[in-house]
């Protein structure tokens, strides 16, 4: 009832606010949208809302007058400084100031007296007396130096332009020619004149750009591309429920711009996200792409529901859906909140860290139109080959030949010397030298039908007859590349468009979006039409109103070729390890369904079918901002989203040699609503110049509802040639159906106040308190404060350090919850259907009643369960040397997670096998630098770099709180110890994903035959260590023979690595070329593999003919002891024992080169801009153990080529 009432109110105020508007809107507009109609009716929803928004625009940006003459001010100050004065200037009239600190003295005291005056007398009192003049372009007022009148003698006229690095034009720069008072400002258009000499140099300033010098000269007109100041003090960072300066931060806040990678094609958010300190981003090479992400660390053993994921923030709103609906040319800045103190205000969403993501908006002037297109090429750059036609015969040759390995007569080991097969045997005819024997002898070795070729007789006897497909074709020659046939060269298409503009009352960006990519991998197909509209209106001096519409329509979901069945050894339902004599044909030119044997129905033809899914998405978001006299704004903010998925299956029963009682269509429909809405109110006030206060109260509150059914029609009668379009005429006995419904709430309370003394001491404290339908019913509420303190020391006078720019120490602790769950009703009791579904009850005579449905609970109710909860605190520095030109900042991070929610096994007497309660402990310390600096910086030549580093420790301190007895080697108890969970892999003081299992200390070679004999093995079999040896057999000769079990088993490193480092380099030519490249790491990390074991037969597909992938084994002529013999095993106890290598990599990930046309060429074609860009990524990978397909994700890596145009209108 609390949040429906919350939803009441805030959706009474949506309505008023939309009364306003309403009111606002001129006729003009209701004619322009009636003259519209039509065309509305026969377009979708999102495009009709888009229409709809921008007409609004339009007619708002119309309706917008000369505000600066017709505003009248009442104010009245007494010796007062020019920053104060503007300041309350500023909030009386709304006008924004524009000014260069070194041009206009901030601390200059003076009186004004105004009563209903415009602003151009008061502006007039303030300046009296000095050089600074002002130019109002808008609502923002530009003050520069007064421009020095007449042209002195040898003085031409000099004009010229100011842009950004994206070609927009920079209104208000300051142009001043060096060491004389003559200056000027750009205008709307970003073009300035005045008056120089040709010698003269001229100095273009504007704030939060570097400030550059060019000489005059001869030039004609002057095209000045000023680049960002990414180090300015003044940089604006999102911190959740507003924005601060990044030098107000007490928190641990990094902010990523997309501009600075915009060259390398990004085309999903994690890829811009990678590289930044503290942040794991997982590698996905599938067409859709994306990957995983994590932030220092992982909190918890609980990993259903993107559990240990970061929250990702939208626009100001909690965003629930994927990051693949968010297009990364329209975000314009990320913050990623790392510590406590900056996660804690959004509670029990935070622990895991929060990633803000904030979409592009119009600028004041002209509209812009901006076009983009990329073209690209996507390869296998790294996977598992198989072995061709001439290696395929060559290993089975040593298969075979590996079973009859021995000691002969003579002691010496060699091939055939055990088994019934002759020398000579399993050798080709071609090579029979080494035997001393001829054709005759080696064809004697076995029978064989008169006339029947040496080829034949090799084939048989290296098994090719078992799959008579494979063998007819060694016969003739005929063999296939199944590479080409699973791996392709992917196309990536990605088109962008967006029109953007702003006037004093009205702001807006319309983008439209299409993606289609093609994997490398067949059948791996993705398409996306994105779509955004972002509208903000001032519909009084008091009341903004903005929407944010985010359309997506993508498909979801392929039937490409499954790699981890690939690789699965156990399987045969593969296409890479098909035999290079295997048929990809029917003898009539169509796709064959059994390439092996077609008699015994042996292998798998992917392209004997393949099947699409697709899904629709969308998310919008509503936010209103009204505000308030005396220094306080109130936000109000609503975002519903809608998705809707559909899944249209179907599996003909014309499938030659299936069932049709497996055949048939799935059909399921799936819808989700959801919505959350806040309130915010925030006070910002700042007394005498040094006592800055900034108090902001939110109230939140949210629900969720999910609906889906899904439908499995079989044995359709008496045809399914109507596709998935026809379902009711399934047999009901094969055929089924399901839903699947949820529901979930969510409010909270947060108060947060920041202040800060002089710029040097500064506080952030926060309280929230959250609310959530999915905790039992005795914990649904938990609070979550946090506090921060951070000292800017460069700002002490006695800090007299000239080659100091910035120094900052900051301090923070904070509380944060997890409420990320797979399932919410996991603290309910759960009714499902009986185990049979249905139970059968007897008649009174013995027989069969009819079958009765019936319910049974499957889940125990747990009412105390709880958020997870993560305590930390985080250490800073912030610094910036050498006029800027080398800065970053060092941080050191505890945190510690309790209360994890975990699955609790339960005795078997409960009837129930676990229970979800609140247990364990894990916790995670580390450290993180980041680094900028310019290490050249010409007119013609600029040269950054910026280095990240991350070290991060995950350990257990605690599971079940269950304890069992240490005992020592005479079997005395001395002490207790809590359990560790071997099931899992999850040990007590060890990480998450601690590797422990047998160490395998290299191979058993011919010298060391008699050892190997006392476990069973040979020589080529792998040599595990014998740890514990208490517990070995003593022989009657005095051996001992080993017994492996858990007690030899060792700790050998973690999975997840805990160093990562990132460098990028960016270089500028003759400030239109870019030339960019980047490289990361991961470090530290390793995993287990059997591939070493060339256990090859296990789904006998070595005895069937299958291929396999190419690998390294012992044979007597190559007694490596890196890898085992073919079909080695492992001793009694341990016949599988993995191998655990180092997966540290080095991955020159990107080099990218980027160049903007000069002007003067593409204005002649009504084009403002055009930028050329090309990129390779993943160009190179650099490691030293690892061979079994790429170092990060353990098989497949692509690499990409793009070429891309950008168009500037």
């Amino acid at each position: 009832m609390l949040v429906w009432r919350q939803a009441k109110t805030t959706f009474y105020s949506l309505y008023l606010n939309y009364k306003i508007m309403k009111i606002y809107f001129s006729v003009q507009l209701l004619w322009m949208i009636n003259s519209c109609r039509l065309i509305l009716n026969k377009t979708p929803l999102p495009m009709k809302l888009s229409v709809l928004f921008l007409i609004c625009s339009l007619s708002m940006t119309y309706a917008a007058e000369s505000y600066a003459q017709k505003t009248m001010i009442s104010l009245e100050v007494r010796n007062e400084t020019v920053g104060t004065v503007l300041e309350k200037l500023k909030k009386e009239s709304g006008f924004d100031f524009f000014f260069n600190n070194k041009h206009v003295d901030l601390k200059r005291i003076v009186s004004v007296s105004a009563n209903n005056n415009n602003i151009f007398k008061i502006l007039d009192q303030i300046f009296a007396g000095t050089n600074v003049k002002y130019s109002v372009l808008e609502k923002k007022i530009i003050l520069s130096t007064e421009i020095v009148q007449g042209i002195q003698q040898g003085q031409i006229k000099v004009t010229g332009i100011v842009k950004d690095a994206n070609g927009e034009p920079i209104i208000g720069a300051n142009v001043i020619v060096k060491g004389q008072s003559t200056g000027t400002i750009t205008d709307i258009d970003g073009r300035f004149v005045l008056d120089a000499s040709k010698d003269a140099v001229l100095q273009i300033t504007y704030i939060g750009y570097v400030s550059q010098e060019v000489k005059v000269g001869s030039q004609k007109e002057l095209n000045i591309i000023l680049k960002e100041d990414t180090k300015t003090l003044d940089e604006v960072v999102v911190i959740g429920y507003g924005s601060m300066r990044k030098k107000d931060l007490t928190g641990a806040v990094v902010q990523i711009n997309p501009n600075k990678v915009a060259d390398t094609h990004p085309t999903n958010v994690q890829e811009l996200l990678r590289g930044t300190a503290g942040l794991q981003i997982g590698y996905d090479t599938s067409a859709k792409g994306g990957g995983s992400i994590q932030l220092r660390g992982q909190n918890s053993v609980y990993t259903d529901g993107d559990h240990n994921a970061p929250l990702i923030v939208l626009d100001g709103m909690v965003f629930y859906g994927e990051l693949s609906e968010i297009n990364p040319n329209d975000i314009s800045q990320i913050d990623v909140l790392k510590d406590a103190s900056s996660t804690a205000i959004y509670g029990a969403k935070a622990a895991c860290g929060v990633i803000i993501i904030t979409t592009k908006k119009g600028k004041v002037g002209k509209p812009v139109i901006n076009i983009s297109t990329s073209l690209g090429l996507d390869t296998k750059s790294d996977f598992r080959s198989v072995y061709d036609a001439m290696g395929y015969m060559k290993f089975r040759e040593d298969w075979y030949k590996t079973t009859t390995l021995g000691f002969d007569e003579k002691g010496n080991y060699s091939y055939y010397a055990i088994g019934d097969k002759g020398v000579g045997y399993y050798d080709s005819p071609d090579n029979l030298l080494q035997y001393g024997m001829n054709i005759d002898q080696w064809k004697a070795l076995s029978t064989s039908s008169d006339g029947e070729s040496l080829q034949s007789i090799y084939a048989r006897r290296l098994g090719l007859d078992e799959s008579s497909n494979v063998y007819n074709n060694y016969l003739l020659g005929k063999t296939v590349n199944w590479e080409d046939q699973v791996f392709r060269t992917g196309i990536r298409q990605d088109y962008n468009a967006n029109i953007s503009g702003a006037s004093d009352r009205i702001n807006y960006y319309i983008s439209f979006g299409y993606l289609k990519n093609q994997g490398v991998l067949y059948g791996d197909d993705y398409k996306s039409f994105r779509s955004n509209l972002k509208v903000n209106g001032k519909v009084t001096d008091w009341l903004e109103i903005g929407a944010n519409i985010n359309f997506q329509d993508r498909s979801d979901g392929t039937q490409s070729i499954n790699l981890e069945t690939e690789q699965n050894m156990l399987s045969t339902t593969t296409m890479l390890r098909l035999s290079p004599y295997a048929s990809l044909y029917d003898e009539d030119g169509s796709y064959i369904q059994y390439p092996m044997d077609s008699d015994i129905k042996r292998g798998y033809n992917y392209w004997f079918s393949n099947q699409y899914n697709d899904l629709e998405k969308g998310y919008t978001i509503f936010n209103s901002r009204i505000k308030l006299p005396f220094n306080i704004t109130y936000d109000f903010n609503i975002a519903p989203r809608y998705q809707f998925f559909y899944d249209r299956y179907f599996m003909s029963a014309d499938y030659p040699d299936s069932n049709v009682r497996d055949r048939g269509v799935n059909r399921g429909w799936a819808k989700r609503f959801d919505w959350s809405l806040n309130n915010t109110i925030t006070w910002d006030y700042t007394f005498k110049d040094v006592h800055h206060f900034m108090v902001t109260l939110v109230q939140e509150a949210e629900e969720r509802r999910y609906w889906s059914d899904n439908i499995k029609a079989r044995n359709i009668q008496p045809s399914d040639a109507l596709g998935f379009h026809n379902t009711q005429n399934a047999t009901l006995e094969d055929s089924s159906f399901g839903t699947d419904d949820t529901h979930e709430t969510a409010c909270a309370l947060l108060g947060r106040l920041f202040y800060s003394y002089d710029n040097r001491y500064l506080f952030t404290g926060s309280v929230r308190r959250d609310g959530y339908s999915a905790f039992g019913s005795s914990n649904p509420y938990a609070t979550f404060p946090s506090f921060s303190v951070a000292w800017n020391f460069s700002n002490e006078k006695f800090v007299n350090l000239p080659w100091l720019n910035t120094g900052k120490l900051r301090f923070s602790w904070g509380k944060n919850g997890n409420r990320s769950l797979a399932n919410s009703y996991l603290s309910l009791a759960n009714l499902g259907a009986g185990l049979g579904a249905t139970m059968n009850y007897l008649n009174p005579d013995g027989s069969v009643a009819t079958d009765m449905k019936y319910l049974m609970m499957d889940r125990l109710a747990n009412p105390g369960l709880q958020w997870e909860k993560t305590e930390s605190f985080n250490i800073g520095l912030d610094f910036a040397v050498l006029d800027n030109r080398l800065s970053g900042s060092i941080d050191y991070y505890f945190k510690k997670t309790h209360d994890m929610i975990m699955s609790q096994r339960l005795p078997n007497f409960s009837g129930f096998s676990s229970i979800y309660t609140n247990l364990g402990e894990i916790q995670n310390t580390g450290v993180e630098l980041s680094f900028s600096s310019v290490n050249i910086d010409r007119p013609n030549f600029r040269w950054t770099s910026t280095l990240n580093f991350s070290f991060n420790a995950n350990k257990i301190n605690h599971l079940y709180y269950e304890y069992e007895d240490v005992i020592d080697n005479t079997g005395n108890v001395i002490g207790k110890k809590e359990m560790d969970d071997k099931t899992n892999g999850w040990f007590i003081g060890k990480a998450i994903d601690e590797i422990w299992d047998f160490k395998v200390e290299g191979i058993w070679q011919v010298d060391e035959a008699e050892k190997a004999s006392l476990v069973g093995q040979r020589p080529g079999d792998p040599k595990v260590s014998n740890i514990y040896t208490a517990d070995d057999i003593i022989n009657e000769d005095g051996t001992r023979t080993p017994v492996y079990n858990d007690r030899d088993k060792v700790f050998q490193g973690k999975k997840t690595p805990p160093i990562y480092w990132n460098l990028r380099n960016n270089f500028t030519i003759w400030k239109n070329l870019d030339i960019y490249f980047s490289l990361y790491s991961y470090m530290g990390h390793k995993s287990k593999s059997v591939n070493y074991l060339n256990q090859l037969n296990q789904a006998s597909s070595v005895t069937y003919a299958f291929n396999n992938f190419k690998g390294g084994y012992w044979l007597p002529e190559n007694p490596t002891n890196k890898y085992a013999r073919l079909d080695a095993l492992g001793p009694s106890g341990a016949t599988a024992p993995a191998k655990v290598y180092n997966r540290s990599f080095i991955r020159l990930d990107n080099i990218s080169l980027g160049y903007t046309l000069p002007q003067k060429w593409t204005r002649k074609f009504l084009i403002d801009r055009i930028r050329v860009t090309a990129s390779i990524r993943n160009i190179a990978v650099f490691t030293n153990d690892w061979e079994y397909g790429d170092p990060e994700t353990g098989g497949l890596a692509t690499r990409t080529y793009n070429f891309g145009l950008n168009f500037t209108l």
